[in-house]
């Protein structure tokens, strides 16, 4: 794990439409490692998405992410580079329903995927092996496929470039019980497997503690962040 943390939010407020700003008081996610942040809603977790990114800058207080404030990202070409570094899972990606599972992962790669080119479809095998998706779920198009499937896709997506930063936004949203559960072990081996630096932003305690990561608890009135164990009136 590194010295220093690879996300820093500090005395953090920003409004974006809720009954109240989102606050966050004193918040450092380590480099390498799985935490996950309970208590999070969709809106929430959008907002906080935008901030780390550097998408928006918060009305009060501080955000650092990859080593620096985003209020000093101030050039269009700088923003992309360093978004790049972000892998986000998340219903809010678009996936294109009348192409296929493959042709979506190839878009990762390459836009020209009709059909998807020898070389890049070796890379998308690879990708669909890592996150678990079957070699005979890859023709199928995505309008045809399981809930859990479109998780697979999403998690894929994310990780085909490598980041250096895997957020998870809601990702349980639309699973049940027991795919919640086989989607928790994958991630889990994802981010062992990369040493991938993962922050979740869920309401799934369930889930949450299947990743085997440090769990987190917003409050979101007060805006702190702390562990089980240090909560009063929780």
């Amino acid at each position: 794990m590194g010295a220093d943390p690879v996300i820093v939010l500090q005395d953090v407020e920003k409004q974006y439409g809720g009954l109240r700003p989102l606050r966050v008081r004193d918040l450092r996610i380590p480099a390498g490692g799985v935490t996950m942040l309970i208590g999070f809603d969709r809106p929430a977790a959008e907002m906080f998405v935008n901030l780390v990114t550097g998408a928006t800058l918060p009305d009060k207080g501080e955000v650092h992410s990859l080593g620096g404030p985003t209020s000093g990202i101030v050039d269009g070409d700088e923003w992309l580079a360093f978004v790049e570094r972000f892998g986000i899972v998340s219903d809010r990606i678009v996936l294109l329903e009348a192409m296929t599972v493959a042709q979506n992962l190839a878009l990762s790669f390459d836009l020209n995927i009709e059909p998807v080119p020898p070389a890049i479809m070796e890379r998308v095998a690879a990708l669909a092996a890592e996150v678990g998706i079957e070699a005979h779920a890859l023709e199928a198009r995505v309008a045809d496929v399981s809930p859990f499937v479109r998780s697979q896709v999403y998690l894929g997506r994310a990780l085909a470039f490598d980041p250096l930063v895997l957020v998870l936004e809601h990702p349980t949203a639309n699973l049940s019980r027991d795919d919640a559960s086989q989607y928790a072990a994958i991630v889990k081996a994802a981010a062992g497997r990369r040493n991938v630096t993962t922050v979740g932003l869920l309401m799934d305690e369930k889930f949450a503690k299947a990743t085997g990561g440090r769990l987190m608890f917003w409050q979101p009135a007060t805006g702190e962040v702390r562990e089980r164990s240090a909560l009063r009136f929780w």
